[in-house]
């Protein structure tokens, strides 16, 4: 006899998602904003970049062997409640007359230090919740990503709204909002689990393994990750290709689109609505994989989405498109985008056991995110020698070249497990068998 199933945990998980990344997405319109405000500078603003992206790197190293260590929902709570004691703590210095360009920076380094341990926590839990709410995975995934992309959509518009209407400094409290309401979901509506399967009962202990946490503490747990991905061919591929993207994203979101949307649009509160455009697209493309797209998911529809949500809106910006052009240039591009997380997702769970998640998925976070403070520093340079227009025009070329890679790069080919891939078995111990080849053993047949 089976199970009863029991969707409220994975529902409570996706809203505290909603939640803790919408906030994530209002400082990430509003931090740009307020640099810009003081300093009037590009290259404050690569700066601020620096500081909210070099945190990321850290704690992803760190944050999957903490959540392994801790449990996957206990670090969820604590890492949302941390993450909105530092937000809230800039509004409150601003109207105390104590927030300086290196107080705020301080401030943006811890709030990036926090986020990867939570959105670790959170990505992990979800397959469980899947199995317990008798969801399929690649389903789960879609609605996952979707819930992603409409925190993004709606935090964004958000920011926009308040940016304009108060100021970025008032739609700070919404993010601190954010996150609080996130932490008390996942604590009241998240069951606690045993690392070796899901937890039936809330008086289960969230107790990790002692074998398990041995294997996982200091750098052997996150070394651990890197070897895994390593011996990964789609691992391994997707953290090099999503590393050199992410490197002119952060240089979009952190200095190129803010000072488009203060400079040549001449306002900053459209900087919100740009951001959330392109999230309705993605919210609407997540939509889609999750009912039909990973049918026919793949290496060309992969890289095809890889070159549509990267090289439009950075050519509409280089030819100094007016919001009407633009904004549903990033609405499509955004459509084009929805399935690349839930592609790349549905793949990975399908490789990675459940005893090597945490430090995996930890080990990804710090990967993609280490080209980051690079991009976000050589764009405000290059913005203040030689304006915002050739830089956009370069950043376009470099992801049409990037996004078109997967065709030519073997090692995409295990992005047909997001067809149907169900979780990998947790490993009868946490090393890893250097002979085998996960991806292959993992993918279905074609």
């Amino acid at each position: 006899m089976s199970a009863p199933r029991r969707r409220l945990p994975l529902i409570a998980l996706f809203a505290a998602q909603l939640c803790s990344l919408g906030g994530n997405a209002i400082a990430l319109v509003a931090v740009p904003l307020i640099v810009l405000q003081q300093t009037g500078s590009p290259f404050a603003a690569g700066v601020a970049g620096i500081f909210a992206t070099v945190p990321l790197v850290i704690g992803g190293a760190l944050g999957g062997v903490l959540v392994d260590r801790f449990g996957y929902r206990a670090s969820s709570i604590a890492a949302d409640v941390a993450s909105g004691v530092t937000v809230l703590a800039i509004p409150l210095l601003d109207a105390a007359g104590m927030l300086s360009f290196g107080v705020l920076l301080a401030l943006v380094f811890l709030g990036g230090l926090l986020d990867p341990p939570g959105d670790t926590a959170k990505t992990v839990l979800m397959p469980e919740l899947a199995a317990l709410a008798g969801t399929p995975l690649a389903r789960a995934a879609g609605a996952q990503s979707a819930v992603q992309r409409t925190a993004t959509m709606v935090g964004a518009g958000t920011a926009g709204a308040l940016v304009a209407l108060a100021g970025p400094m008032v739609a700070l409290l919404a993010d601190a909002a954010g996150f609080a309401i996130s932490a008390l979901l996942v604590a009241l509506l998240v069951p606690s689990r045993r690392r070796t399967g899901v937890a039936l009962d809330r008086r289960d202990v969230a107790e990790p393994d002692p074998s398990a946490v041995d294997a996982a503490s200091s750098a052997a747990g996150f070394v651990a990750g890197i070897r895994f991905i390593a011996r990964t061919p789609l691992a391994r591929a997707v953290v090099l290709l999503v590393t050199l993207t992410n490197a002119i994203d952060a240089a979009g979101i952190m200095v190129l689109k803010p000072v488009y949307a203060s400079e040549v649009l001449g306002d900053p509160a459209s900087l919100g609505f740009m951001v959330g455009c392109f999230a309705a697209g993605a919210l609407t493309g997540s939509a889609l994989f999750g009912l039909v797209g990973h049918r026919g998911s793949g290496r060309l529809m992969f890289a095809a989405c890889f070159v549509l949500t990267g090289t439009p809106p950075y050519l509409a910006m280089a030819l100094e498109a007016p919001p009407e052009v633009l904004f549903p240039v990033l609405a499509f591009s955004g459509l084009t985008a929805g399935a690349l997380n839930p592609m790349i997702s549905t793949a990975l769970f399908g490789v990675v056991p459940d005893g090597m998640r945490a430090r995996v998925f930890g080990a990804i976070t710090s990967g993609v995110a280490a080209s980051m403070p690079v991009g976000a520093f050589v764009a405000g340079v290059a913005v203040d020698a030689f304006g915002v227009t050739p830089v956009l025009a370069g950043a376009a070329v470099l992801y049409a070249v990037l996004g078109a890679s997967p065709l030519v790069v073997r090692g995409f080919e295990g992005l047909s497990g997001a067809r149907g891939a169900a979780p990998a078995a947790a490993p009868e111990s946490t090393e890893v068998d250097a002979t085998a080849d996960p991806a292959a053993a993992a993918a279905p047949e074609r």
